[in-house]
């Protein structure tokens, strides 16, 4: 019984109700428009207010949402962008009770019952091991799968009911949010996840020059990770960093340097650089926190990347928006005209150095605000990139006035662009590699001749472009069988009842006028 009205109380009307008002100012402000029925949306102050209110699910939703310049005016924007996810810390009862699940058997010397930090998902506590050494112990909160759980579906329901009122685009952008942000949240409540996530990238970034903490894995479990305790500043935090004689731009180029290396040669990356997870030691080195958001990117998405940032700093109008739609960004029927214009104004805004970074945002908003009805879309792998962007581009400006990330990219991208299109590392290996490769190169090209020569030749379409042709054929069958369905109704109508033939001659009627009007 205990059992049943705790999982009631995740369903209760006041959250249903919040959730709704979140959502519902969400898509209005998507919509732009003023209300729904008697529903206002929320003001970007009190949005704000709401999202901390309801917690963690709804912070790191909020979170990803800020990454769209296109979706909301800045206004709500400035407000997103300054949700930290920080919470009270947890009762001593809640603590004292997930310390003994974690730890059955006390593996430590001194544990800190006060948390050095509280987040939407667990504590962080400093505690020394029996072998002297300082540890940072991260405990799951009490119930936050459970919650996370219940609130996925709460946020599901009110998506259904919400979907039919926007463009097919907006729509698959919106569930591509939603179902990248269920999927990643799930993730980040298991600690058993977040420790494989840790271990894996040390292995992959160990002669990266950025320190990661060390995990101790057989006293870790899903409600507790331990890990070594490491000593650094924020990266936002000037003054310590000014009194150390820490070179800005150095560690700024080494961050930039790292990230393009994660997420455009290795496609493996931390997808939550934010200040708090990033510390600067007095020797000047890159320190990585928290890996509960650890992305993948697909070789194609990271390809389309590359050639994307190349469009972007050679203006190339055609490679920029080919790139634009292999990535899943720009649908293919859209029109090419007015995406040049469009992308014309964005590379003269960014290409600007006397700009500051204000200033480039503002334009910025000024020309997505024209292209709310052009068919972009947001494909789930790219709303992390997007945000990882973002948060690198904030932390660039916070040093180097007028910081311009693409710029700063390039030149590291160059450096590496045959090893991030998979070519080895010295020229004699390459020339070696695509030696060996001539035999299957021939072998492939005889099948496509035979395949071509039998009326057998398959020819392979993208996601995009089979997205486009289902929505065209959806399009034109759907007013079809409306048609069919009138017409069908009033026959039926008349064999029933003779004297109902006024009734099935204005379904005719209307079933023909739109058959032939479609």
């Amino acid at each position: 019984m205990k059992t049943f009205f705790k999982t009631l109380s995740l369903y209760s009307f006041t959250r249903i109700y919040g959730v709704f008002s979140f959502l519902l100012t969400i898509y209005l402000v998507i919509k732009k428009k003023p209300s729904f029925l008697f529903f206002k949306p929320l003001s970007p102050k009190k949005l704000k207010a709401t999202t901390i209110n309801l917690g963690a699910s709804f912070i790191k939703l909020a979170q990803v949402l800020a990454t769209r310049a296109d979706f909301f005016s800045s206004d709500y924007l400035d407000e997103l962008k300054e949700l930290h996810d920080q919470l009270p810390s947890m009762s001593d009862e809640e603590y004292k009770e997930i310390f003994s699940i974690a730890f059955p058997v006390n593996p430590f010397l001194l544990f800190e019952d006060t948390p050095l930090a509280s987040a939407s998902i667990g504590q962080v506590h400093i505690a020394y091991l029996k072998t002297g050494e300082k540890v940072a112990v991260k405990l799951r909160r009490k119930g936050i799968k459970s919650r996370v759980i219940a609130d996925i579906r709460i946020i599901n329901f009110f998506n259904t009911i919400f979907k039919p009122l926007f463009s097919h685009y907006t729509k698959n952008s919106i569930e591509a949010v939603v179902s990248e942000f269920s999927s990643m949240i799930l993730q980040e409540v298991s600690l058993n996840h977040e420790l494989g996530n840790l271990q894996k990238f040390s292995n992959m970034y160990k002669d990266s020059g950025v320190k990661f903490p060390k995990a101790y894995a057989s006293i870790s479990c899903d409600d507790a990770l331990v890990m070594s305790y490491e000593e650094g500043f924020r990266f936002d935090d000037k003054e310590n960093l000014k009194k150390e004689n820490i070179d800005f731009n150095e560690i700024i180029a080494k961050l930039v340097d790292f990230y393009t290396t994660q997420m455009l040669i290795n496609g493996y990356f931390h997808a939550d650089p934010h200040p708090g997870n990033l510390l600067v030691n007095k020797q000047g080195e890159l320190i990585l926190l928290d890996f509960g958001m650890v992305k993948s990117i697909p070789n194609n998405i990271r390809v389309a990347i590359i050639e994307l940032i190349k469009a972007a700093n050679e203006r190339d109008y055609e490679l920029y928006i080919s790139a634009n739609k292999r990535l899943g960004t720009i649908a293919h029927e859209a029109p090419v005209a007015e995406l040049a214009e469009f992308t014309d104004k964005m590379f003269d805004i960014f290409s600007n150095e006397n700009l500051s970074s204000e200033s480039m945002q503002q334009l910025a908003f000024d020309v997505l605000e024209g292209t709310r009805n052009f068919p972009f879309k947001l494909p789930s792998d790219a709303i992390y990139i997007l945000r990882v962007s973002a948060i690198i581009e904030g932390l660039g400006t916070t040093y180097i006035e007028n910081f311009n990330g693409i710029k700063d990219i390039l030149p590291i991208l160059q450096k590496n662009i045959p090893k991030a299109l998979g070519a080895s590392d010295s020229i004699f290996e390459t020339i070696v590699d695509e030696i060996k490769s001539i035999p299957f190169t021939i072998k492939d090209f005889k099948s496509v001749i035979k395949q071509a020569s039998n009326g057998e030749l398959k020819i392979e379409v993208s996601q995009g472009q089979l997205e486009w042709i289902a929505k065209e054929i959806k399009d034109y069958i759907k007013p079809i069988v409306l048609s069919l369905g009138f017409i069908f109704t009033s026959i039926f109508m008349l064999l029933y009842d003779k004297d109902l033939k006024e009734i099935a001659l204005v379904l005719f009627s209307l079933g023909l006028i739109r058959l032939i009007y479609k």
